[in-house]
């Protein structure tokens, strides 16, 4: 039997965040939706993955020991990567509950079927077959259907939302918290350190707080925690990271790999190789790969009148029911100093965002300009600095990131 995670048509609610990922890529706590399925399916059975079809060279170059788009089994359970899998839903996959013929269900949202891939239409070793997300129509009509209970993320903004429970959740998968194996300064203050993991080559430095009162702090391999910073309550910060000088970072915040943050944050997300160094605030937020954050850059994440944050996606405005939201920033993506985003703006892949005023709630990709107005931020210039902020990581832009980067580019101006 095999396991694959595949996309299906809701994955476009979470444009632009996985533009350059499968949606299974995206962060909700501080692992992404992928670890926690690997976490408890352990070793017993590999994950293969589904994608579309412009994703499926890259993918494939950063997993190459799995299948991406291609089956070599005629027994194939398919889970939603939107799943939010928790030791329930594993139990159901791995007791052999999942027969075969059957769409199983949350509502009105596909979770997982078995069958044999054959009779899709939608998956397949050749691009011509991978092209489609999978749903419903994918497949064949003498499939019954039945109801399964799990948590899935429908929409981007849910990242936000579960952010607080599942960080809980992905520090109840972590081994590591009450140990203190890095560089600790006499003068760091660390306050509950039974719910604090400081890895092998972490440094705290002198003045610094780590406050895990009322939840838990993970710094982890090599990164680095500057002088008179404040970590409070359920804060990740990712291998070789760097928390800035006087930081002030609340509660359910992530910070992924060698990623350098300051200023004021609570409730966000950052990705790998992500930067905001100075002063400002970002609250409710999502950032992604490869984005910068200029000096000051400040975001809304509470409406005036206390009222729910409204999102614009796919043309269409959507109440989100939350009170606190804030900014949705797509891979490679930046903001000139003092730049301020208002309450639930979504910006795409590769725009740069400057000037006085605040720019508009939805910012497409490839836009660069502000408040005053956008023009096209040519592919060429793009991907020109694009490769340059990579290779200062020390990272080259192999040719399938620049094809999937190039892809997201035609299909920005094919709509």
């Amino acid at each position: 039997m095999q396991i694959v995670l595949f996309e299906d048509d809701a994955s476009n609610n979470f444009h632009p965040l996985n533009a350059l990922k499968p949606v299974y890529e995206l962060t909700c706590g501080f692992k992404t939706l992928r670890d926690k399925f690997e976490a408890f399916f352990d070793n017993s059975l590999t994950i293969n993955f589904h994608t579309r079809s412009y994703l499926s060279a890259l993918y494939q170059s950063q997993n190459p020991d799995r299948s991406v788009n291609e089956v070599n089994h005629n027994d194939v359970i398919y889970i939603n990567g939107r799943v939010l899998c928790n030791e329930a839903f594993a139990k159901f996959i791995l007791e052999d509950n999942v027969r075969k013929d059957t769409a199983y269900m949350n509502g009105a949202q596909l979770v997982a079927f078995r069958c044999d891939p054959n009779c899709l239409q939608t998956i397949g070793s050749s691009e011509s077959t991978s092209n489609q997300l999978i749903g419903l129509k994918s497949l064949p009509s003498h499939f019954k259907t039945a109801q399964v209970d799990c948590e899935m993320l429908t929409f981007l903004w849910d990242l936000i939302r579960l952010q607080k429970s599942e960080f809980y959740r992905d520090i109840c998968l972590s081994e590591g918290i009450g140990q203190i194996s890095g560089n600790v300064h006499e003068r760091a203050t660390l306050v509950n350190p039974e719910n604090i993991w400081i890895a092998e080559g972490a440094e705290i430095s002198a003045g610094v707080v780590l406050d895990a009162s009322q939840g838990a702090i993970v710094v982890d391999k090599g990164a680095k925690v500057l002088p008179n910073a404040v970590l409070m309550d359920n804060v990740y910060v990712g291998e070789k990271s760097t928390v800035k000088i006087g930081a002030k970072i609340y509660s359910n915040v992530s910070i992924g790999k060698q990623s350098k943050v300051g200023g004021e944050v609570e409730d966000s997300i950052f990705e790998a190789f992500s930067n905001k160094q100075h002063d400002g605030f970002i609250g409710h937020s999502y950032i992604s790969n490869w984005c910068n954050l200029g000096a000051d850059t400040n975001n809304s994440d509470l409406k005036n009148n206390y009222g729910s944050v409204r999102i614009k996606l796919h043309g269409q405005e959507f109440d989100t029911k939350m009170q606190f939201l804030g900014l949705f920033m797509g891979e490679h993506s930046k903001s000139g100093i003092n730049t301020m985003f208002n309450t639930g703006t979504i910006v795409g892949v590769s725009s740069n965002i400057f000037g006085a005023g605040f720019p508009p709630k939805y910012i497409d990709s490839f836009e660069w300009g502000g408040a005053a107005g956008f023009q096209v931020y040519h592919l060429d210039k793009a991907l020109e600095v694009a490769r340059t902020v990579m290779k200062r990581r020390g990272i080259d832009m192999n040719s399938h990131y620049e094809k999937a980067f190039k892809e997201v580019y035609k299909l920005q101006f094919s709509l």
